[in-house]
C-alpha cells in the first residue's frame, strides 16, 4: 500500500472546517451543501494547493446512485423521516451511509489526478487516517468487510469490526477523497438504522444489484473498537495536527467569487437530483 507521501507531495494545504456552520453562503449547510462544496473545490484545485475539508451532519442517510432503484425506495425513506432521518442522494459512488453528529466526514481534494490511480488516491487517505491516530493504535486494516453497509475494498476496520469508509469523485483534473468515521456513539445502531431501511425498501425482492445484507455486529465507532471516550472535536484535533505535519503551510481561505458562482450551480444539481426523494419524505 502506498503512503500519504507517495501521492501527495505538496507542502502547502487549503484547510476548510464546516462541522459547525448552519449555513454556507446563505444554503443549509446539509449533506446537499457538502457534496456541492466538494464538487467546487475539485473544479477549482488543478494547478494549486490540495484542500482537506471536515464536514457533520445531524441524523442523515446518505444514499447512492444504486439505492435509488430499490423496489420500494418510497417506503425506506418514509422509514427513516419516521426515526428522524432525512435521506439524501449523493453524487459519488457508494451505497447507504448513516452520518450523525458523532460522525465526521473528511474530504481529501487533490489537484491534477488524471495520472494518479483511484487506487493510489484511497491509499493516500487510508495511510493519513493511520497516520492520525498512530499512537492509539496499529491495527487500522483496508480491505471489505462482509456485513457492512457500504461495503468496499476500502473499508477501514479495526480487529474485523468496521468504523470509516471512503468514496471517490472525480470532476475533471481534481479528485474529492472522502471518508466517513464513525467516532463517537454506537456504531451497531448506525448499522441496524441502515439494515431497516433495506428491509423496507426491498422487501425480500430479488434485483439485479447486490445490496448489502447488513449485520450490525460487523460495525463500531472509534470509541468502542478503542475502549476511550475519542469525540469528534478530539478527532478533528488529530486531523489539523496531522496536516501540520505534513505540510509547511495551511491557508484557509473561504470561497472566492469565482468559486461561489460554480457552488449555486452544484448546490442547484444536488436539489436536481434529490427532488423525487425529497418529495418520499
Amino acid at each position: 500500500m502506498k503512503n500519504w507521501e507517495d501521492v501527495v507531495s505538496h507542502r502547502q494545504f487549503r484547510y476548510l472546517d464546516h462541522t459547525r456552520k448552519k449555513f454556507f453562503h446563505g444554503k443549509p449547510n446539509t449533506a446537499l451543501t457538502s457534496f456541492a462544496v466538494d464538487d467546487v473545490l475539485a473544479l477549482f484545485v488543478s494547478g494549486t494547493d490540495p484542500a482537506v475539508r471536515l464536514w457533520v451532519h445531524s441524523d442523515t442517510v446518505v444514499l447512492g446512485i444504486p439505492d435509488t432503484r430499490l423496489p420500494y425506495l418510497a417506503e425506506g425513506v418514509r422509514l427513516l423521516s419516521e426515526r428522524g432521518y432525512q435521506a439524501v442522494v449523493r453524487n459519488s459512488g457508494g451505497l447507504a451511509v448513516a452520518l450523525d453528529d458523532g460522525v465526521l466526514n473528511i474530504s481529501l481534494v487533490l489537484p491534477d489526478v488524471r495520472g494518479v490511480s483511484i487506487y493510489d488516491c484511497y491509499e493516500a487517505m487510508v495511510s493519513f487516517i493511520r497516520y492520525t491516530l498512530h499512537d492509539l493504535t496499529d491495527g487500522i486494516e483496508a480491505y471489505e468487510i462482509v456485513g457492512s453497509y457500504c461495503p468496499g475494498d476500502y473499508d477501514l476496520s479495526i480487529g474485523g469490526r468496521k468504523f470509516a469508509g471512503i468514496s471517490q469523485r472525480r470532476v475533471r483534473d481534481g479528485a474529492a477523497i472522502q471518508i466517513y468515521m464513525d467516532v463517537e456513539g454506537k456504531g451497531q445502531e448506525r448499522a441496524q438504522l441502515v439494515r431497516d431501511f433495506y428491509d423496507a425498501a426491498r422487501k425480500g425482492v430479488e434485483t439485479k444489484f447486490n445490496y448489502p445484507d447488513v449485520e450490525p455486529d460487523v460495525m463500531a465507532s472509534l470509541s468502542e473498537l478503542l475502549g476511550i471516550e475519542l469525540t469528534v472535536e478530539a478527532m478533528k484535533q488529530r486531523v489539523l495536527a496531522a496536516l501540520e505535519d505534513v505540510s509547511e503551510q495551511i491557508v484557509t481561505d473561504d470561497f472566492s467569487d469565482d468559486e461561489l458562482v460554480q457552488f449555486a450551480k452544484r448546490y442547484a444539481q444536488m436539489v436536481k437530483r434529490n427532488e423525487d426523494v425529497a418529495g418520499m419524505q
